[in-house]
């Protein structure tokens, strides 16, 4: 952990293509996530382009409302390679999108034909200071990030299966 990301490597026995195909599925992010924070997907549709906003229906007992909504920004999509995007919060009501600063990132690298290391990334070195003095970052250990490496692996694995 740098001062400012927190990256974490698994090998899984999944092929690029498919451990792709799962992180671009919203539908699929509660069952990978390693906090327990991720809900449902609002925006059911697979990630397809830069620029792409899908919306996460999220839970934590200290956020002041219980449960929330973040719209993330697609900024990464290179298949079956890479895949990251930014968290933000619609504001006002034109729904104008503000963005925390953190970022996701999974890059996958091949191994083998069925086999693909994953390297999560979780970067808050864009966070400006305001939002530092209300949230501490990261907000979560480093073991959250190997639990959603781990449940994309299991994830990613059973419906290779299918």
């Amino acid at each position: 952990m740098s001062e400012e990301t927190v990256r974490v490597a698994l090998s899984v026995a999944v092929p690029a293509a498919r451990v792709f195909a799962v992180l671009a599925d919203p539908t699929t992010h509660s069952a990978i996530d390693g906090t327990g924070w991720v809900q449902d997907a609002v925006d059911q549709a697979p990630l397809t382009e830069v620029g792409q906003i899908f919306r996460i229906d999220m839970y934590h007992p200290n956020h002041p409302d219980g449960h929330y909504r973040m719209a993330n920004k697609v900024l990464v999509l290179d298949a079956p390679r890479a895949i990251g995007w930014l968290p933000g919060q619609e504001k006002g009501d034109d729904a104008h999108l503000e963005f925390g600063g953190w970022t996701w990132h999974y890059d996958l690298v091949p191994v083998g034909p069925s086999e693909t290391e994953v390297t999560l990334t979780y970067d808050w070195s864009a966070v400006p200071q305001y939002i530092r003095e209300y949230i501490q970052f990261p907000p979560f250990g480093p073991e959250h990030l190997t639990n959603s490496l781990q449940h994309l692996a299991e994830l990613a694995a059973s419906t290779s299966q299918v």
